[in-house]
């Protein structure tokens, strides 16, 4: 009994910390994508492309912390070339947040920092003044 003990706790141990070291990951790229569409919502309804840059910034960083997820580093882009089309011309807005996550978890063969980077693209109104 304790032979096989020895062989299947340690396995046990290593297969929990798998699961709860897959599971965060999945939970960052989830709250990493969302950031990105609040973001990319809130350029898009924006007139000018400084405005549209510090609203997709704000609310990158306000989804992040309302998910609960803290970047080691955080890096937004925002392309507003969609604000300057002409009035009636289909455009949009993209915005890419990119987040490097650290593990709590260590396990061997796992890198103990990831970075997740998500696009998402808003449309901009095709006739509202710009």
């Amino acid at each position: 009994m304790a032979i096989e003990a020895t062989i299947i706790i340690p396995a046990l141990v290593v297969f929990v910390a798998l699961v709860i070291v897959l599971a965060r990951d999945a939970l960052a790229q989830q709250a990493v994508g969302a950031s990105a569409s609040h973001a990319a919502r809130a350029a898009s309804l924006e007139r000018s492309p400084g405005a549209a840059r510090a609203a997709a910034e704000s609310a990158a960083g306000e989804a992040l912390r309302d998910a609960g997820i803290s970047c080691s580093s955080r890096g937004i882009t925002v392309d507003t070339s969609g604000l300057s089309a002409a009035l009636g011309d289909p455009s949009s807005v993209a915005v890419t947040v990119t987040c490097v996550i650290e593990h709590d978890v260590v396990l061997p063969g796992f890198p103990r920092e990831r970075r997740i980077s998500e696009m998402r693209i808003s449309p901009v109104d095709t006739y509202r003044g710009r």
